[in-house]
């Protein structure tokens, strides 16, 4: 069976938090601007909660319409997803150990989509209501991110609604940590994971389990 490994993904979202940061950093600031001293953490967490289920929503609706890939002479291009999908994971690899720089070339892809829905993201910042936070987290999964498109082309492989919504909540789960430590200004922390040979060991192993996919098939 084609199948992808949810702790590639979890490993992407998780060592690519220096990433995160740089992206995405603007954006937490403004998200926790003006939140009530004190009770942020309810506000920090609905708005994760939100972001992990438009990450699995977005995994599930890719899957399942790549599932009628699954029929007859249209297998062979599942077996191209798959295919794709693990060598943008070794393009991932080689961007989280600082190898390369291609990844970020992907994120131009999604510039078009990310502007229309900026305008949206603006009502809700600075946040007003504690329902304003899943809300904005629901918007995050379509920032133009070359590590949230890798998964996203990891889902469409799967062919299916479910493990579609798997790989994309697994990436979510890695990321969950980095941005949580974000908010909470743990800086010692992302500095740890910013580490060239912390990040070169994790980018290695995402690039090994991609490679073994792809050995897998010819065996």
């Amino acid at each position: 069976m084609l199948e992808l490994d949810y702790l590639a993904l979890f490993l992407a979202g998780l060592l690519g938090g220096g990433h995160c940061v740089g992206m995405c950093g603007g954006i937490v600031a403004a998200f926790s601007a003006n939140l009530p001293t004190g009770r942020r953490w309810p506000y920090h967490v609905g708005f994760n909660l939100g972001r992990l289920l438009g990450y699995a929503l977005i995994g599930a609706i890719l899957g399942g319409l790549a599932s009628f890939a699954t029929l007859g002479a249209l297998q062979s291009v599942k077996v191209g997803l798959f295919v794709l999908a693990n060598l943008l994971l070794i393009v991932l690899g080689l961007y989280i150990a600082g190898w390369s720089r291609i990844l970020t070339q992907v994120e131009k892809l999604g510039q078009p989509i990310w502007r229309a829905l900026q305008p949206l993201l603006r009502r809700l910042l600075p946040i007003r209501s504690l329902w304003h936070a899943p809300l904005v987290g629901l918007l995050w999964g379509w920032i133009p991110c070359g590590l949230v498109y890798t998964a996203s082309l990891a889902a469409l492989s799967t062919a299916s609604a479910s493990k579609g919504a798997g790989v994309m909540l697994a990436f979510g789960l890695g990321t969950l940590p980095n941005l949580l430590l974000l908010a909470a200004m743990a800086q010692q922390v992302l500095q740890l994971l910013s580490r060239r040979g912390v990040k070169q060991i994790f980018g290695s192993l995402i690039i090994a389990l991609a490679a073994s996919r792809l050995v897998g098939i010819w065996l």
